[in-house]
Parts: structure tokens; sequence; C-alpha cells
């Protein structure tokens, strides 16, 4: 397999694509993601119009996130944000990191199979809305890279990297002209005679050109600008407010204006107007004073500001971690974000667990160090870990030799030359501890302890929530299991196979179940039902259902008494959740299917021939709603060849799609699914479906087959 980063791969065409795309667009900025092998992570593979930097908090995305770019993937459909204010109400998580006033839109890259999604971004100046020919445009461009990403797997190569590569626009054809020096210094010139300072910035914010009337206002020579970004190398403006200005007219591709006083009492203004390769920038005297008191000529403090993009970056994570549901994400969003947002080489996340540190997650180790590290008391002198969770306060090590100190054994464990120890702590409880190690000794400037102890509280908290999801989890998924049938009993002339998925939103189990009851050596009963929620009380109810209809069909009672019968149980323990049912006997001496419904979709009938129709079936109420409901009888032949399927409303329904039509579409591909193997058809039925992304709810399938021979 040959990589992005492998010498003999050409990426020109693809980066050439892409960049056409972008421009045909009339894009400020442009991004391409591509899925990872698993295919529940988003890659930023291509940037263009913007700094890499400005990118690492989307540098990757969980496809199942509320962001354009992973609705655009998952769903297969263009994703139009068209101002700031719809922004916040369709993605404020989105919102809150990309404050600026612009455009975006989210396109799927789809051919053969799924590649990912391109990200469009655009002034705010352009019209709200999108055009037809606009996105005829950008959906052609779309399947163009789709096909380039197809012929290059055909080669057996993998487009995506670990890294982002920034590909350049196309220039005007007027800048592709000879730059002879006799151009430059014209254009010197030019700035030169203009009142004021004038500077260049590229995308990066580096200083590419500099007036001499500039170097008189900033009071700063050329030589200490040129290359240089401004808040650092003129620590007048070393303020997350002014670098955040650069952000804004980098995003948005707006002018944008500011104020800063120049030490002790000098007022500056700065006009910026960027454009696709960079920011020009006016600097003229203010002539009124602002109204915050101008700094201190001699600054006294020893902290330094935290930059923008360290700031947008923990706004990013704290969202992150706000969204996490179990521990093991909490893992993956630690991994993903916040050791790339720290330049970490290994991290390992630990529980406290009955007065001990048991580790639930690990990157960048050995096993066997792993091993020996899990498990310590939670007072443990080893490694700086105890004393970090018994005082609270962090402990951060810029060499092995500053370890060695305190702990001699514990730098030749990992190896690592440098670490952060962060304790886990909510309301003076220790949660844990996350480790984050580096492969070379360096220093943790105080700002970044600051951000390090900052995020070590969002994790905390993230990870007690967690820890508690996974616990309900656990019990309530061991209830369901319970409840539903270990394996479906052998039936001469019957072939059965069942499925159950439980819904990925919420704790991921639900109500719905089925089973197969043995009425002797010739008949049987095939059941489905559906109780109302998807959590722990929908999961015992099941139980409690399934339980009660089984006890019923096992004393030979009918179907319409059974379903009476456990009416009048869930009526009295548990009267505010309903539930549907289907139950059918089969007969296969008589050759008959006598059911009852309780308000639960219609089977679907496959005949011999392949002819394929839903039952019709006279339905009675839910359960538990009316303790004297009656359910009404219904009779089909069971004829020799017959295939049935039984389902839960998780399989058909879907918003903007009426339920007929559904349960039709469903029909379809049951009569051209093959059914020489029932597990493989009903995975025919689940796909065709669309249930291996997100789902609502649950779904329970139960295929059965006559087979007369």
């Amino acid at each position: 397999m040959i990589s992005a980063g492998d010498p003999a791969f050409d990426d020109g065409e693809l980066d050439a694509a892409f960049a056409d795309t972008v421009r045909r667009a009339g894009a400020s900025i442009g991004a391409l993601y591509l899925l990872a092998p698993d295919e529940q992570l988003l890659r930023l593979d291509l940037l263009c119009g913007a700094p890499v930097e400005f990118a690492t908090p989307w540098a990757r995305v969980p496809i199942g996130a509320l962001a354009p770019v992973a609705v655009a993937a998952r769903e297969g459909r263009l994703v139009w944000v068209g101002d700031q204010e719809e922004m916040a109400r369709a993605y404020p998580r989105t919102a809150v990191v990309l404050p600026y006033p612009l455009a975006l839109a989210a396109v799927p890259v789809t051919g053969i199979r799924r590649w990912g999604a391109l990200l469009l971004m655009w002034p705010a100046t352009r019209p709200p809305y999108m055009t037809g020919r606009e996105r005829g445009h950008i959906m052609a461009g779309c399947r163009r890279l789709a096909r380039l990403l197809e012929d290059a797997a055909e080669r057996g190569r993998a487009l995506s990297g670990e890294r982002t590569r920034v590909v350049p626009l196309a220039l005007d054809a007027r800048f592709l002209e000879d730059r002879s020096g006799s151009r430059a210094l014209a254009a010197a010139d030019f700035a030169e005679r203009l009142p004021g300072g004038s500077c260049a910035l590229n995308l990066e914010g580096q200083v590419t050109y500099v007036s001499s009337g500039a170097c008189d206002l900033l009071d700063c020579e050329a030589g200490r600008l040129l290359g240089t970004v401004p808040w650092q190398s003129l620590r007048w403006l070393d303020d997350p407010t002014y670098e955040d200005r650069y952000r804004a007219a980098v995003l948005s591709r707006e002018p944008v204006s500011f104020t800063a006083c120049r030490p002790p009492d000098h007022w500056l203004q700065f006009h910026l107007y960027p454009d696709a390769s960079g920011i020009s920038v006016r600097i003229v005297p203010s002539g009124a004073q602002p109204p915050p008191s101008p700094a201190p000529s001699h600054s006294t403090r020893t902290v330094t500001p935290a930059r923008a993009g360290r700031l947008y970056q923990l706004t990013h994570l704290a969202a992150g971690l706000t969204e996490v549901v179990g521990v093991q994400d909490v893992v993956d969003l630690v991994t993903e974000q916040i050791m790339p947002a720290f330049g970490a080489q290994g991290m390992v996340l630990s529980a406290a667990d009955a007065g001990r540190l048991r580790i639930t997650g690990y990157r960048g180790y050995d096993p066997r160090t792993i091993e020996r590290l899990d498990g310590l008391l939670l007072d443990t002198d080893f490694t700086p870990a105890g004393q970090a969770l018994s005082s609270g306060i962090p402990a951060f090590f810029s060499d092995p030799e500053e370890m060695r100190r305190m702990y001699p054994e514990a730098p030749q464990v990992s190896g690592k030359q440098a670490w952060a120890f962060l304790p886990l702590i909510i309301s003076g409880r220790p949660v844990g501890c996350c480790i984050l190690s580096y492969g070379h000794p360096r220093p943790f400037p105080a700002e970044e302890r600051a951000v390090m102890t900052s995020v070590a509280g969002l994790i905390a908290q993230a990870l007690d929530r967690a820890r508690l999801y996974d616990t309900k989890h656990e019990l309530a998924h061991g209830l369901q299991q319970a409840a539903l049938p270990r394996a479906l009993p052998e039936i001469a002339g019957l072939r059965v196979a069942a499925r159950y998925l439980p819904a990925t939103r919420g704790m991921a189990i639900g109500g719905d179940f089925y089973d197969l009851i043995r009425l002797g050596d010739t008949a049987a009963a095939a059941v489905i039902g559906d109780v109302q929620g998807h959590n722990v009380a929908a999961a015992a109810v099941m139980g409690q259902v399934r339980t009660g209809i089984y006890a019923h069909a096992t004393i030979g009672a009918p179907p319409d008494k059974i379903l009476a019968r456990t009416n009048r149980l869930l009526a009295e323990l548990a009267p505010d959740l309903f539930t549907s049912c289907l139950y059918a006997c089969l007969d296969l001496t008589r050759r008959r299917i006598t059911l009852a419904s309780a308000g639960h979709p219609p089977p679907l009938l496959r005949l011999a021939d392949g002819e394929t129709r839903p039952a019709v079936v006279s339905p009675g109420p839910l359960l538990g709603i009316d303790p004297e409901a009656v359910f009404p009888l219904t009779e089909i032949p069971l004829t020799p060849g017959l295939m049935l399927a039984f389902y839960t409303d998780g399989l058909i329904e879907k918003p903007g799609i009426d339920l007929d039509d559904a349960i039709a579409g469903l029909a379809h591909h049951f009569s051209h699914a093959d059914q020489q193997d029932l597990d493989l058809l009903i995975d025919s039925l689940l796909n065709t479906a669309g249930t291996k992304g997100q789902r609502a709810d649950d779904i329970a399938l139960l295929v059965l087959h006559h087979d007369a021979g």
C-alpha cells in the first residue's frame, strides 16, 4: 500500500482538481476530508486558502459529529450554511470555534464508494443562497475528485495521509508574468510614496514586505520584522485580540481594522485587506485614543498571553468533551485532538477504581509498560500520579533528570523524556489521571501549564460522566441480552434467522424484541414487538412482555388470548409504556398461519414464485392502553416455499417517507434478496434500508422460510 507521503505517489492531479474545484466555486477557502480506513473518522487531507494552524481543531472529525462536513459525508447530501446566524442555529459547536461572517458548503465526495467530503467557504458578502448552476459545478467537481480517488485505489494507492497538504490556488494571469527586479522596485517605490506605513503578510501571518514608513511607525527595523509574525516580533501586539483580527481577515476575506497602542502612548490604526494570497496592511497614526489605557513602556508580565489559535483550540476541545458519551469516546478525543494540540507523543488515561488507577486507554506506549503501570494504588509513589492526585496539583517534568530526582525508577519505565501529570479531580474527588508524554526534553511554559490544567478539568468531568454512562449501559445491555433468546430453536420444516440492532443514540439499547417458540413437533410461534423508548425502562418492560407471551404461548393459548392477557399484565406493570406486538402461530400440519396484531407493522409474505406483499392483518390497539382490548385473528395459508419477514418500525420509519411507501420498498428488496442464506438475506435488508450509520431507533428482524422438503 502506498501512502500519500510516499515519494512514488504522484498527488499532483488530485491537488490540481481540488484547487480547480475551489477556484471555479469562487470559494476563498477549501478543504478536502477523506474517510479513515475504519470509516469512523474524517481526516483533513488537502487545504487551500488558509494556514494549517487554523484547521488544527478540525483536522480530524468523527463521522457521527454534528458538523457540516460530517453530515455531508454521513448522509450523502450537500449542506449549505448561508450566514453565521444559520450556523449558530444548525451547528452550534462549529459556530463557537468559527465566529466569523462567512458562508459555507459541505459536499459529499462519492463515487463507487463513499470517500469523504469537500468543505468550501466564502466571504459573507456573497448571497446567502446557492444557485442551481453553482451547485452543479460543485457536484461535478466532487465527482471528478471521487474518480481520481477511485483510480488511485485501483492502483493500490491510499490517498489519505497523516498530514494535511496545503495546495495553492492558481494565481491570476497577471501575476504569472516575469517578476524582474525593476517590477519589485517599482512596487516598493509605490508603497514608499504612500502616507503612513505599508506591509504585507502571507496567509500564515508572516511579514513578507514592510515599508520604511511602517518601520518608523512600528519603531522596529525591517530585519526584525521580515519573516516573523507581528505578535511575536512586537511585544505590544502580543495579545489574542490582535491575532484574532488577523484570523478574521483570513477566514472571512473581509477588510478588518483595529487600533493598538505602541508604548508609551502612540496609538496606531491597522487596516487589513485580505485576498487569496495574503494580507495587505495599512498603518496610520490614530487621531483619537481608544478607551483602554496605554500599555506600560516596560512590560512587567512574565506570562505570555495565550495565542488566539490556542484559545480557539481549547474552545473546540471543550465543546468536544461535552459531547462524548462513553469512556472510549473520551480516550479517542484525548488521542485525536488533545495530544496533537500539545504536541504529545504518548498518553495514558487512568480512572480511579476501588483505590487503584486502572488504565482505560493509552497511545504511544509498549503494552508491557502499560501492564506494569496498570492497577497502581491511588497514593503510589512509584510515579508522580499519586502525588498529583492527592494534592490536586499537576506535575510537569521537562527532562528525565528532573523526574529522576524525585522518582528514581519512573524514567526507565517508559523511556519518555518529558511528562505532564494532570490530576482529574471533581469537587475534591479523584476521578483519574491523564499523562501526556514526549519523546524529547521540553519546557512547559506557564501559558501551556495553565491551558493543560484547564483541559484536565474538562477531561475529569467528561470521564466521570462517561464511566457512569458505561456502567448504566452495561447493566441495561446485560438486561436486554438476557431478555432476548440466546438461540432460536430448530424446528423441522422451518429455516429461521434473526437480528437485533440497538439505536446508536442514547444508551444503545431499546425495547425491540423477537422470539421463536416451539409449540410441539409440528407447530411454532413467531413473535416480534417494540416497547416504546430505547432506555433501561424499555429494556426492562421488554423482558416482562416477552416472558408473559412465552408463558401464555406454552400453555396452548390462541394468539388473540395471548395478546389480551399480556395486555392486561402490561397495563398493571407499566401503564406509561406502550408496546406494539405481532404474534403468529405456524401450524405446519394444517399449513395455516394464525396472526394477531397489537398495532404492529404487518409481516411481509414472499411466495415460492417470488411474489411479495405485506400480509393483510386486522390490527388491535397497542398493548398497555386498554386493559379490556380485543385483538382480532387473521388466518393465511402456509404454502410450500413461503417466506415471512417480521420487523419493527426502526427498519422502515424515516423522516419525510410515507409508511406504506417504506413497507412497499422493503417488500421490493425482500422479493429480490437471495434466499439461500437467511443471515445474508437479513444483511441485505439492513443495508438497503440504510442502517449502517446513525439509527434513531432500534431494529428487530425475524425471517422464516417454510422448507416443504
